[in-house]
């Protein structure tokens, strides 16, 4: 890993064009050590609905390119809003589809929920991450509530105190990786 830049692969929860959540995985991709290069998947709403028939040794194109991206990944970023109090269901589907493999077993993982309360929808998202056996700091998860308020349409986070629990988070997030060096 010290060669080469660290891969990590970020997952925004939201299928909203330029979403709050999309703009948090720039603006990280943006103020990271530059040892690091951040993929966004930007495809999250083009995955078939779970279907455990179709997850057999050969599952649709689209799922077996995601799980490979997780594989290929050094790590995993997530950055989700909340639904109904819950994860979005694109989100929620995308990780059924990774149940029935280890692509997240052992992976340093970092987690955002931003949303306007966002609370159970982290829970949830803590659970299946436990469940799938993502590698979790807790110094790498972060909690935005209100989300809309604290930043614009450009990206810019425009509360200091989440400017400051992101680069807190941002520097958490990498040292796992740097650590391990």
């Amino acid at each position: 890993m010290s060669s080469q830049k660290i891969k990590i692969f970020a997952i925004a929860g939201s299928t909203r064009k330029n979403s709050s959540n999309f703009k948090i995985l720039k603006y990280i991709s943006e103020k990271i050590n530059p040892q690091f290069e951040i993929e966004i998947f930007e495809e999250i709403d083009q995955l078939p609905h779970f279907n455990p028939d179709l997850d057999q040794e050969i599952p649709p194109q689209k799922v077996t390119e995601f799980r490979n991206k997780i594989i290929q990944a050094d790590g995993i970023l997530i950055c989700t809003p909340e639904y109904v109090f819950s994860l979005p269901g694109t989100l929620k589907n995308a990780f059924e589809w990774c149940v029935s493999s280890t692509v997240f077993s052992g992976k340093n993982t970092g987690l955002i929920t931003a949303s306007a309360s966002g609370e159970m929808g982290h829970e949830q998202l803590l659970l299946i991450m436990k469940t799938v056996e993502a590698k979790l700091n807790n110094d790498a998860q972060l909690l935005i509530q209100g989300i809309r308020g604290k930043i614009d349409d450009e990206g810019k986070i425009t509360n200091p105190d989440t400017e400051k629990a992101l680069e807190s988070f941002i520097a958490n997030f990498g040292n796992q990786f740097l650590n391990e060096l």
